[in-house]
């Protein structure tokens, strides 16, 4: 399909950036409703449902920016487009990592049965804090939530921590996505002319390109 549209303007390739940055950081204030006998998922679950949706309308985007006749030539479309590209990429990326997480803690919890063996109604590690530090009204706290879910407290803590730890790696990434496209936008957009950075150098390629490819490095 052929288009008469003209290139992008550099301000409307920055909105095309910073729309996408706030879609990203939208994630992390997604809320779902989380039963009581889930809620050790209550810190991931937002980010699970919202992750998806918010990929789906970065990827139709994406292909109505290289689907314009014509496709991006500008050094400020390329570098608009290599942004978006890799902000696509890593967000894909991290919600897989953010529902194999999820995955591993449903596989460890199971479905409940029946209600826990009273014996370990209060296990040592929790009720001494060997590993945690626990005041009297977070231990009522996490045998209630414990009850609930229909799980020993000190499996009830370990799986919440295993949820919140999920959470933080989504909310990094997030974070980091968002950030580095808003960058790259205010880069675009506060070009005199439309000579951006594209060259043979690190410093030439857009902020999320220059931050996977430091990734890349440290997982060496």
């Amino acid at each position: 399909m052929t288009s008469d549209h003209a290139p992008l303007t550099r301000a409307e390739l920055a909105s095309l950036l910073t729309d996408a940055a706030h879609r990203v950081s939208g994630i992390l204030t997604a809320d779902y409703p989380t039963a009581a006998s889930r809620s050790y998922l209550h810190p991931v679950l937002g980010a699970l449902s919202a992750g998806p949706q918010v990929i789906c309308e970065l990827n139709d985007r994406l292909e109505g920016f290289v689907a314009d006749d014509p496709l991006p030539t500008t050094p400020a479309g390329l570098f608009t487009l290599a942004s978006y590209a890799s902000a696509l990429g890593w967000l894909t990326e991290s919600l897989a990592e953010l529902t194999a997480s999820v995955d591993r803690i449903c596989t460890r919890v199971g479905i409940p049965t029946e209600p826990p063996d009273p014996a370990f109604s209060a296990p040592a590690s929790v009720e001494q804090g060997h590993d945690f530090s626990f005041s009297a009204l977070e231990l009522e706290a996490i045998r209630t939530a414990a009850n609930a879910a229909g799980l020993a407290p000190d499996d009830y803590v370990e799986v919440l921590s295993e949820s919140l730890l999920a959470a933080s790696r989504i909310t990094d990434a997030c974070m980091e996505i968002s950030g580095g496209l808003l960058e790259d936008a205010t880069y675009v957009l506060d070009e005199v002319t439309d000579h951006v950075r594209l060259g043979d150098g690190p410093d030439s390629l857009p902020t999320l390109v220059r931050s996977l490819l430091a990734r890349m490095e440290t997982a060496k």
